[in-house]
């Protein structure tokens, strides 16, 4: 597939579900079966309430917006690995992971049927979306607030990490500092704000804000802020 074909990929910060998130999912779904995939993988360890409640959030969600769910119940990695659950992907125009455990979702997604479903629909023009630990799974390297070590990220971005409910999350004495100078010089450090995404066109990598708030790049020199419908000032590197 060439990179044209490819859906939009939006990395939100927080709000996955809310009414402050409908501009942006009706964006990604322009053009596209109104059929969304929720996927809550990052709240399998949270047990079934936690995902129940994001598979019923989304759902009441995207009826006000007259869009059908389906429900990825891929919440470790033997469920995620599994015929049935892959099958589910297929005729969605979008597909959403929701937050909980950036790790956990990682794991449990990594070389599995379903995560190949989902770049297979991707790349024939499905939009992808993630919210904070489904936005956080995007990156080459994910830097989780719940734990001190680096991880590997499912790599959908070369050379990111991204930082999501950065505007809360910055607050920590220190945080953003102590990620910033753990990534190599070429990773690019982005953070997202709560109720905030940046929507990239993988055919251009050009990624612009929407939302309520501001995404903001770091670097070892310091950061600089964008607001909403401005272009984010770096080439998002889609592999």
């Amino acid at each position: 597939m060439t990179p044209s074909q490819r859906g939009p990929i939006a990395i939100v910060g927080s709000g996955e579900f809310l009414p402050v998130m409908a501009p942006i999912d009706t964006q990604l779904l322009e053009s596209r079966p109104s059929r969304v995939a929720i996927v809550p993988t990052a709240a399998g360890l949270e047990g079934d309430a936690s995902v129940n409640r994001w598979l019923e959030l989304g759902a009441s969600h995207y009826a006000l917006l007259d869009v059908e769910t389906v429900a990825v119940v891929a919440v470790d990695r033997e469920s995620a690995d599994n015929d049935a659950t892959a099958a589910l992907i297929d005729g969605c125009g979008l597909i959403y992971f929701s937050g909980g455990d950036p790790s956990h979702v990682i794991a449990s997604m990594r070389d599995t049927q379903t995560w190949r479903a989902v770049r297979a629909a991707w790349s024939n023009g499905a939009a992808l979306a993630g919210c904070s630990a489904g936005a956080m799974m995007m990156g080459s390297v994910s830097a989780s607030p719940r734990r001190s070590d680096l991880i590997d990220g499912l790599a959908l971005f070369e050379r990111l990490c991204v930082l999501p409910h950065f505007d809360r999350l910055d607050q920590r004495a220190g945080m953003t500092r102590s990620v910033r100078e753990r990534l190599d010089d070429d990773v690019t450090l982005l953070g997202v704000d709560e109720n905030t995404a940046v929507v990239v066109d993988p055919a251009t990598g050009r990624g612009v804000v929407a939302g309520a708030a501001k995404v903001w790049l770091i670097t070892n020199d310091g950061r600089t802020e964008f607001t909403s419908g401005q272009t984010v000032g770096t080439t998002f590197e889609v592999s």
